[in-house]
């Protein structure tokens, strides 16, 4: 008779096991990890809070531009200067006529002489930055999956914004600036693909939606902090925003060092057993459990194909299942990218007080996180995703009506506020659905792929903002209606909230196999 034991022996714990779980075959990793740990303990708890923190760090490096590359005010130099008085922008008169509010280090416009230059070079720091976080996704992305884990990814990225935004202060042009952006983009462009990836492997199938939401939250927080940071260092140079939010970071990488954990899901796939099993036993014992198992029948074993720091993205582009869902949610998240970043960037077109409106856009991300958090586990993504990027597609274009019918900036600031509070919501249910559409072999490269498409965004974004500071319906119409034809795509998606997670291409692919013979029985 073939042995039908189960894949653990018992786990000590004070609490006695509800539902016996029998296996007729080789257990899933999902059953194995749940019955050595638990479904969501304390240590899971601290672990995806902790790593779900550096999107703080993420989000005030992805925003900060918005203030040290703001248009400052300024004013005439005599009061009776008429032609002065009657001019919209001092780029027609004569230096001596007009003067900076504030001292010129205030701002790169100001202290470059940036303020009547090519939009295309004002915005170059900002698209420089996500230029970066372009390049930064092709050639760092992989590493996750492959050769460096999810959590030494996260270690070097997070170092890499520390130390370019605190040399970032010396830069002398704006040239160097751009270039230290762009390298600061690099770094920044696997942090919150890693963290996600990190916080939710380690919990169990019926977490990984809220556990998923934590980041969103952080994000939230980083971007709340900004506003506040840069008014209290208003009036100051620039370059001290960028050390207020990069110093922090090479404390957050000390900690991360001694209290993260790696993935046990991807030891396992990587062959890495020993060092798996270690690491659910710590995981373990801070939940106040004792593993006793030696694991001798766990069923993942290292995927052949998976050789080098390529194989991942070779595998998506091969196989045509994979293929077609990478290039649908990568279009959606195109789209809503574009509002994403974009809709920040552009508050200074509006009729409104920058500190006010960065501040407002920072906290309809509250609401946002909240909404998925509770309703993650009761909502379709494919129809979540769907209504959202519709709304926030609307309201952009709706924009630019109010924007050319007259000063009505009550109603600008409103339309933005459900425009971007809608974009939010669409981008973390897009970022969780790309997560259970791919298995965990290639789960971080995908997530990846689908950053740097909304890493494209980012970086036209800026330029079109630029553009629509002398015709203010161009940007917000654009945004528009990017996110809600992007967001179509996802129809062609399948559904994936309740489903089972699979860890090898293999197993995601009979899935999809029974999942296309069931729709059409």
């Amino acid at each position: 008779m073939a042995d039908s034991s189960p894949l653990l022996s018992r786990v000590n714990s004070s609490e006695p096991e509800a539902h016996p779980v029998l296996h007729k075959g080789p257990p899933t990793l999902d059953d194995a990890i749940e019955q050595c740990v638990g479904s969501f303990g304390p240590a899971q708890l601290i672990q995806a809070v902790l790593v779900s923190f550096s999107w703080v760090f993420d989000c005030q490096q992805t925003f900060i531009n918005i203030f040290t590359d703001a248009q400052p005010s300024w004013h005439c130099t005599r009061a009776n200067d008429m032609e002065c008085l009657s001019a919209a922008t001092p780029c027609e008169l004569p230096k001596h006529a007009w003067a900076w509010d504030q001292p010129a280090s205030t701002s790169i416009i100001s202290q470059w002489d940036l303020m009547c230059s090519n939009p295309l070079i004002s915005g170059l720091p900002a698209s420089s930055f996500f230029a970066g976080c372009l390049a930064g996704g092709f050639l760092l992305s992989t590493l996750a999956d492959s050769s460096l884990g999810r959590k030494k990814m996260l270690l070097l990225s997070c170092l890499t914004i520390s130390v370019t935004g605190a040399l970032t202060v010396a830069s002398p042009n704006l040239w160097a600036y751009s270039a230290l952006r762009f390298i600061s983009g690099c770094g920044r462009a696997t942090i919150s693909t890693c963290a996600l990836v990190l916080s939710t492997e380690i919990v169990g199938k019926q977490w990984r939606g809220e556990v998923g939401i934590f980041g969103f939250f952080c994000s939230m927080l980083g971007f709340l902090s900004l506003p506040a940071m840069a008014y209290l260092a208003s009036g100051t140079s620039w370059w001290t925003l960028y050390l207020c939010t990069s110093v922090p970071v090479i404390f957050y990488c000390i900690a991360v060092h001694f209290l993260v954990h790696e993935s046990p899901r991807w030891l396992f796939v990587r062959g890495r057993k020993d060092e798996a099993i270690q690491t659910l036993r710590s995981i373990a014992l801070s939940n106040g459990k004792i593993l006793l198992s030696s694991f001798s029948e766990v069923a993942v074993e290292e995927e052949s194909w998976n050789v080098d720091i390529y194989s991942a993205m070779k595998i998506l582009w091969e196989k045509k299942w994979a293929f077609r869902r990478l290039l649908m949610v990568m279009v959606v998240g195109f789209g809503v990218g574009m509002v994403y970043y974009g809709m920040p960037l552009g508050l200074g077109n509006l009729n409104f007080n920058l500190y006010l409106s960065v501040t407002f856009n920072a906290l309809s991300e509250l609401p946002s996180a909240l909404l998925a958090f509770f309703l993650i586990g009761r909502m379709n993504r494919r129809s979540a995703v769907l209504v959202f990027t519709i709304l926030s597609g609307l309201c952009s274009v709706l924009i630019c009506m109010v924007i050319d019918g007259g000063d009505m900036k009550e109603v600008q600031m409103g339309l933005e506020l459900v425009s971007f509070f809608s974009a939010c919501t669409a981008f973390n249910r897009v970022l969780i659905y790309t997560l259970e559409l791919f298995p965990t072999s290639v789960r971080s490269s995908a997530l990846s792929m689908v950053r740097q498409t909304i890493a494209i965004s980012g970086v036209i974004s800026p330029l079109l903002v630029v553009a629509g500071r002398n015709q203010g319906s161009l940007s917000f119409g654009v945004f528009g209606v990017v996110i809600g034809g992007g967001g179509l795509f996802v129809m062609g998606l399948p559904e994936t909230r309740g489903g089972p997670s699979c860890d090898t291409m293999e197993e995601e692919e009979k899935k999809e196999i029974l999942n296309f013979s069931g729709d059409h029985e």
